[in-house]
């Protein structure tokens, strides 16, 4: 005899998602970048230019994160009962790709620059530099309520961080330009820019691949939640554990248990429920509200399909 016991909260998404704070990044970062690409054009400056290609990708990587945050509230249905809200997961990972893609073309480039200088309007380039500078400080701002909730946030906030660290790279490059004459200050500034931003790109870009890959969610030890759950009383072993995360604040947990014959007789089931949805709500770092237990004989496991684990 086996029972099915499933325990979760039904809300249709886990938690807020900014739509607003990513719009309103959205429209600065297109305004910002239409200025600095005029900018490029005038002054010939690479750092300009590459910070210029940094806002393009980046305004591309808000408009992913800004419908990523409108199918997340869709509530769930029979098809997608997950909803949408994986998509968070799925437009940063997009956004952080993208990012190391062109951090390490800014690298390249920036070599290739170095040993081949060309003029650079200084004054004008700290004119559109200040612009740039302007724009995603006040984007820093909107987005930095939200920067933590979810993966989403974290990559949007990301996006904006790496154009102002650009707009300072390339005013530092411009006064120093026009102070010294040394033209490779604009090569090696969009180096720097492209070695800033990639560090934490890819921290970014493994953490949503794990999600991605059913991994266990970061600060949950499986050993640990067998271990707990071994100390119940009744419980006689665990297995087909596994745990996984959908999205930011939504790790699920299911396992298969065998619990003493006499609870399917004395109607203590519901007691055996109740003490593992308290184990692994309340024990661990990561609190799963969401979980799903079969509670099994022991002479169920001869009836089972698949190996256990």
């Amino acid at each position: 005899m086996s029972g099915h016991i499933h325990t979760h909260s039904h809300a249709g998404a886990p938690g807020e998602s900014h739509q607003g704070r990513i719009a309103v990044a959205l429209g600065i970062t297109l305004v910002v970048f239409v200025f600095q690409v005029v900018g490029s054009i005038l002054t010939g400056s690479l750092a300009l230019l590459f910070d210029s290609a940094h806002v393009l990708t980046d305004a591309g990587g808000l408009a992913m994160a800004l419908l990523a945050a409108r199918l997340m509230v869709r509530p769930a249905t029979s098809k997608r009962t997950w909803g949408f809200a994986r998509a968070e997961v799925l437009a940063a990972t997009a956004q952080a790709a993208i990012l190391l893609a062109v951090g390490l073309i800014v690298l390249v480039e920036g070599v290739q620059r170095l040993f081949n200088p060309t003029e650079i309007a200084s004054n004008e380039m700290i004119v559109f530099g200040a612009i740039g500078l302007l724009g995603n400080v006040v984007s820093m701002f909107v987005l930095m309520g939200g920067r933590s909730k979810n993966f989403n946030m974290r990559a949007a906030f990301l996006e904006v961080v790496n154009d102002a660290l650009g707009s300072v790279a390339v005013i530092v490059a411009a006064i120093v330009i026009s102070t010294t004459g040394w033209m490779q200050a604009d090569a090696v500034v969009a180096m720097l820019i492209g070695v800033l931003i990639l560090p934490r790109t890819v921290k970014l870009l493994l953490e949503t691949i794990s999600v991605l890959l059913e991994s266990t969610p970061s600060g949950l030890d499986l050993d640990d939640v067998r271990r707990h759950i071994m100390g119940l009383e009744h419980v006689l072993g665990v297995h087909d554990l596994h745990a996984s995360q959908i999205a930011t604040g939504l790790p699920i947990l299911s396992a298969h248990v065998v619990v003493d014959d006499s609870c399917f007789h004395d109607g203590h089931v519901p007691q055996m429920l109740d003490a593992l949805q308290s184990c692994v709500a309340s024990h661990f770092e990561v609190s799963i509200e969401h979980s799903t237990f079969q509670l099994e004989t022991a002479s169920h496991a001869e009836h089972e399909l698949g190996a256990h684990h």
